[in-house]
C-alpha cells in the first residue's frame, strides 16, 4: 500500500504541475455549460413545453429549473468521463520520458503500477467534476433550486461513480497509446462522440427504436440517467405539488430518459447503479489484466 500511495501522490503533483493540462480539463466542463445554455437550452424548453397537455398552466420558474436540472446532469454526464482522459495524460507521458520503463524493471508489481495510476487520474478527475459541479450549482441558483440535501448527496455519488467509470474507461483505452499526440486525438473524438451515445446532448427518448436498444447496452446510458433523476427529482416533486396530472409529470420524466426500458422492461434506479458499477469492475479489471500480461510477457522474451 505505501508504494500505491507514492505512486499516486507522484501522479497527482505532475497533474497539478503541468498548468496547461490542468486548466485545459477545467475548460472543457466550462465550455460545455456555456454551448449548454447558449444552444440547447431553448431546444430542451420547447421540447418539454410540446409534451405537457395544453391548458395545463405551469411556473416560469418550474420550468426554468427543469431544462437547469437537465444542463446539469447532460454536463455531468459528458465531463465525467471527457475530463478523465486529459487526465490520464502522466500514463503516456511516462511511456514518452521513459519513467515507465524504469517502473517496469522495479521490483514494483503490475497491479500496483495499474492502480497508482487508476487511483490517481480518479482523483484529478474528481477534482475538476467537483468544481464543474460548483459551477452548475451556481447555475441553477440563478434559474431555479428544486435540489434537497439528498438530492445533492446523490448528484455527488453518481458523479464519483461516473468519474470512476470515465476513469476505466480511459485508462483501458489510452494503455496501448504511445505519444501525447495520439491520446489528444482520442480525447478529442470521445469528447465529440460521447455526448451522443449517452443521450447528454440529445435524449435517447428521441431516437429511433433500434437505435435506443443498441444504447441500452452501453453503461454511460444509465450514468446520464442517474445524474438525471436525482438533479430533476425536486421538480418533478414540485410539479405535483402544483397539481400537474400524474401522465404530464410521466411524460416528461420518460422525454428526460428518466425512465428507461430495456426491450420493453422498465429499468430501476438500482439496476442502473449495478450496471454501472459492475462496468467498473470489469473495466478496471481488463486494464489491471493488461498491465500483468504485459510484465509477463517482457519476462518471458528476457528468458
Amino acid at each position: 500500500m505505501k508504494t500505491v500511495g507514492a505512486l499516486i501522490k507522484r501522479n497527482v503533483k505532475i497533474f497539478f504541475k503541468d498548468k496547461g493540462t490542468f486548466f485545459t480539463s477545467l475548460a472543457t466542463p466550462i465550455i460545455l455549460l456555456v454551448l449548454y445554455v447558449t444552444f440547447l437550452y431553448n431546444v430542451y424548453e420547447d421540447s418539454f413545453t410540446a409534451s405537457l397537455p395544453e391548458g395545463v398552466a405551469f411556473d416560469p420558474e418550474l420550468l426554468d429549473g427543469l431544462v437547469g436540472g437537465l444542463l446539469l446532469s447532460s454536463l455531468l454526464a459528458v465531463s465525467t468521463v471527457t475530463v478523465s482522459f486529459c487526465a490520464n495524460l502522466c500514463m503516456v507521458a511516462d511511456k514518452v520520458s521513459g519513467a515507465r520503463a524504469d517502473f517496469t524493471v522495479a521490483p514494483i508489481k503490475p497491479h500496483t503500477l495499474a492502480l497508482g495510476y487508476y487511483i490517481a487520474t480518479a482523483i484529478n478527475g474528481l477534482i475538476v467534476s467537483a468544481v464543474a459541479t460548483l459551477l452548475g450549482f451556481a447555475y441553477l441558483a440563478f434559474t431555479g433550486w428544486y435540489l434537497s440535501i439528498l438530492d445533492v448527496l446523490a448528484l455527488f455519488s453518481d458523479i464519483f461513480l461516473m468519474v470512476l467509470f470515465g476513469t476505466a474507461l480511459s485508462s483501458l483505452v489510452c494503455y496501448p497509446l504511445t505519444t501525447q499526440g495520439q491520446v489528444s486525438a482520442v480525447g478529442t473524438v470521445v469528447s465529440a462522440g460521447y455526448g451522443f451515445i449517452c443521450g447528454a446532448y440529445m435524449p435517447i427518448s428521441q431516437f429511433s427504436t433500434g437505435l435506443k436498444n443498441t444504447l441500452m447496452f452501453l453503461p454511460g446510458t444509465y450514468g446520464t440517467s442517474l445524474l438525471r433523476n436525482h438533479a430533476l427529482r425536486g421538480v418533478y416533486a414540485e410539479m405535483s405539488k402544483q397539481g400537474f396530472p400524474a401522465e404530464a409529470v410521466d411524460a416528461i420524466k420518460s422525454t428526460a430518459d428518466c425512465d428507461l426500458e430495456f426491450f420493453g422492461h422498465s429499468v430501476e434506479i438500482w439496476q442502473m447503479y449495478l450496471v454501472l458499477v459492475g462496468a467498473i469492475v470489469l473495466l478496471v479489471g481488463g486494464y489491471i489484466l493488461l498491465h500483468t500480461l504485459r510484465r509477463k510477457g517482457k519476462n518471458v522474451k528476457k528468458v
